[in-house]
């Protein structure tokens, strides 16, 4: 082949192989700008665009005057970089400081300070979980020091002033108030979670949106002039205000305390509500957790809300439905006489019984409210209003569904009575299932005038930017009148009794002076394994309101498994009643009945006087101080009102107690006055016009009667009563069923331990 040919070989050969090269950069290129063009536009945007997130604020939580329960606050993250670290020499002061501010394991940090990848470096950033995450304002000043220490160091060995150790801003959710409110706030985790009470079930109103911003930016990250910018702001949670009050929660608190310590209860609940709204003013729990610190809490039953997930067998103080049914249907005469003791359910062979099964002997069916007869409340429920009324109040009431309370967790128990021992018991509250939050609802409507409401715990949800309310519960509406306003009041009328009277009354210790307080103790012994009573465990109970003639607070108080088995509801319970209410109401701006101001502005005591009762009628005189709140008791048979003490017009003293005489004095015989106080006999011997002597102390043992020229002298022997608690009702040990729902107590109810005529029960 000639040279000419070869160049002209190779001229073409190269310039087929540049057009082919050619050609394939421009299957490339529209590869690159058209195929896959969107990609690398995607990725390019990717690369010079900068996406900064804006976090939402939780919504706050405050009680019903606005003080703060629960909101995020500024919390700060350490972070370490061990490459920084071990270039400074730092390893040692890092780990010996961190362990003295965090309190974290020095193997931990050790662990952390010498952390390296898989290529053996040193790595450059590492939290310091988990007692240096979200840490709080104090130790992070403390951080800062350690820091200004180190680069103090580094200074002077003139290195550079990197130290290693840092913080990263954040947000975390706080409690001011500790374990205040814990099970109605419930709390969220590390990581801003919800995961229980308010917190988990109004998670929705509460967590809020976040928000973004993203801009185009160079190769530093700052924002390129005239870039275009997307911003999507936050939307922050809604506020949530609750219908406690923080301090009637820390009364509650501070109350239940002290009764744990001394008793050491496996559980205590306790809730208080305005009767009128039945908004929540309290609600607590024992034992109780810090939702600050969750994660310190060990046993599983410390985050669980009794209040509205335990069902329990109430006992005594249920039997306010049966008393409240009968005086609806106009069957309740307190008055009318019955044989206490026992008693025999119609149409079987069981025999029911009061506490002291040999009873009281005849007695009148308020001297039954009064001592909690079981025989009464069986009378009353089973043989007066029977098995289809007696249902009929238990639902009214509430009992066997849900309230519709706004706390998660909720549970209730189905009520039924079977046969005529199911309904002979249910009278006195075996039998029966229920939460301290149905009991609270009911004895509300006692208190209310007959109205059966839904409990609240929200008083309003608000938008935190347009303070626009977006939620608020409707308290005036009522699920139904249960009994009339007449009948309500009637069944007040019986209930203060229980409390007014010192002697015979169950509830006596939750006598507060100058409040009427009207109540009822329930005091529930458990099953043991072998599935008899156990008489050395119990849940005892009380439950109340006041004051009687305008009500302002409605309280329940539950204890259970105290470790003294002598003790019941009136002992433990009422106690705790009485020192929350008789600090509430002050608080409240309730005044005392027994005080009034000076024109000088100055407190003084006002001592009511006695009314005028004489030449009355029995029935009227008796209504007439049911109506007024004060204790009484009659002495004869007689029909009519002869003599009173004190007499008319008499400034009475606290919890005094007015005697009627109804026979002349010649004509009836000196009343058996064993068990009484040495006031009460000496008051019932004066309107007999008898001389006395007295011998030793405490309460009357034996009395001798003489009758010399026509005038009588009884001579009093006195010695001190051990004043035992008694039970009169029983229930099962505790179980868990699949809801999650606890069982505080559930079981039968008979009679119980040993005690005096006025135990509790």
């Amino acid at each position: 082949m000639s040279m000419v040919k070869r160049i002209k070989l190779r001229t073409l050969l190269l310039g087929g192989f540049i057009t082919l090269l050619f050609v394939v950069l421009l299957i490339r290129v529209f590869a690159l700008q058209v195929v896959n063009g969107d990609d690398w536009h995607d990725r390019a945007v990717a690369q010079w665009t900068k996406k900064v997130p804006i976090p939402a604020s939780r919504g706050t939580i405050t009680d019903r005057n606005g003080d703060i329960l629960a909101s995020d606050v500024p919390a700060y993250t350490v972070i370490v970089n061990p490459a920084v670290i071990h270039e400074n020499g730092l390893e040692n002061e890092i780990i010996e400081g961190l362990h003295k501010i965090l309190g974290k394991d020095e193997s931990e940090l050790k662990e952390l300070v010498n952390a390296k990848d898989k290529d053996g470096e040193y790595l450059t950033n590492r939290e310091v979980r988990n007692e240096g995450w979200k840490i709080d304002e104090t130790k992070k000043a403390r951080i800062e020091d350690l820091n200004k220490e180190l680069k103090a160091q580094l200074k002077k060995e003139k290195k550079v002033l990197e130290t290693g150790l840092d913080m990263i801003k954040e947000q975390k959710r706080y409690y001011p108030k500790g374990t205040l409110a814990a099970h109605i706030l419930g709390y969220t985790n590390r990581d801003g979670e919800a995961v229980a009470g308010l917190e988990a079930s109004l998670d929705d109103y509460l967590k809020g949106t976040s928000g973004l911003m993203k801009y185009e930016s160079d190769r530093q990250g700052d924002q390129l002039p005239e870039a275009n910018m997307v911003y999507k702001p936050a939307v922050n949670g809604k506020n949530l205000k609750l219908t406690i009050d923080d301090t009637i929660q820390y009364y509650i608190e501070d109350a239940m305390k002290e009764t744990y310590e001394k008793y050491q209860p496996i559980s205590m609940t306790v809730i208080a509500a305005d009767p009128k709204t039945m908004e929540i003013l309290g609600m607590a729990n024992l034992p109780t957790f810090n939702p600050n610190t969750y994660w310190n809490t060990k046993d599983q039953k410390d985050f669980f809300n009794y209040a509205v997930k335990a069902t329990y067998e109430p006992g005594s103080t249920f039997k306010i439905v049966t008393l409240a049914g009968a005086v609806q249907e106009k069957l309740f005469n307190p008055n009318a006489i019955y044989q206490s003791g026992q008693i025999q359910v119609k149409g079987t062979h069981t025999y029911l019984h009061d506490i002291n099964r040999s009873g009281w002997g005849p007695i009148t069916f308020l001297e039954g409210v009064k001592r909690s007869s079981n025989v009464a409340f069986v009378k009353l429920g089973s043989e007066m209003l029977g098995k289809d009324r007696l249902l009929k109040y238990i639902n009214d009431f509430g009992f066997g569904k849900k309230t519709g309370i706004e706390l998660p967790g909720e549970v209730t128990t189905t009520i039924n009575l079977p046969g005529p021992v199911e309904v002979a018991t249910a009278s006195y509250g075996h039998g029966v299932s229920v939460t301290p939050i149905q009991q609270l609802a009911a004895i509300s409507a006692v208190a209310n005038g007959g109205k059966l409401k839904t409990p609240h715990i929200i008083k309003e949800i608000t938008d935190p930017d347009t303070g626009k309310v977006v939620l608020a519960p409707d308290t005036s509406k009522v699920v139904r009148q249960v009994i009339s306003p007449e009948a309500a009041k009637e069944t007040s009328s019986y209930l203060e009794q229980v409390v007014a009277d010192q002697v015979k009354g169950t509830g006596r210790n939750a006598y507060i002076d100058g409040y009427r307080v009207a109540g009822k103790t329930g005091t529930a012994v458990k099953y043991g394994a072998d599935g008899k009573p156990d008489y050395s465990k119990s849940v005892v109970s009380f439950i109340g309101f006041a004051p009687v003639n305008d009500p302002k607070i409605a309280l329940i108080v539950i204890v259970d498994q105290p470790n003294d088995p002598d003790v019941g509801g009136g002992t433990v319970a009422a106690p705790i009643f009485k020192k929350i209410v008789s600090q509430a109401l002050p608080y409240m701006g309730v005044p005392k009945a027994t005080t009034k101001k000076t024109s000088d502005g100055k407190t003084t005591v006002d001592r009511p006087a006695a009314p005028t009762l004489t030449k009355l009628a029995v029935k009227d005189a008796k209504q007439k101080l049911l109506n007024a709140g004060i204790d009484f008791e009659t002495i004869g048979k007689g029909t009519s009102v002869i003599r009173q003490y004190p007499a008319a017009g008499t400034p009475m003293s606290p919890g005094q107690r007015i005697y009627l005489l109804t026979e002349e004095t010649d004509k009836m015989t000196v009343p058996d006055l064993k068990g009484e106080s040495l006031r009460d006999a000496l008051d019932i011997l004066t309107l007999l016009k008898c001389s006395v002597t007295v011998e030793g102390q405490g309460y009357v043992s034996e009395q001798l009667v003489t009758d010399k020229n026509g005038k009588r002298s009884v001579q009093l022997t006195l010695k001190p009563v051990k004043d035992e608690e008694a039970s009169q009702d029983t229930s099962s040990s505790s179980t868990e069923d699949n809801s999650g729902s606890k069982d505080m107590s559930a079981g039968d109810s008979a009679d119980g331990k040993s005690g005096e005529e006025a135990s509790d029960n």
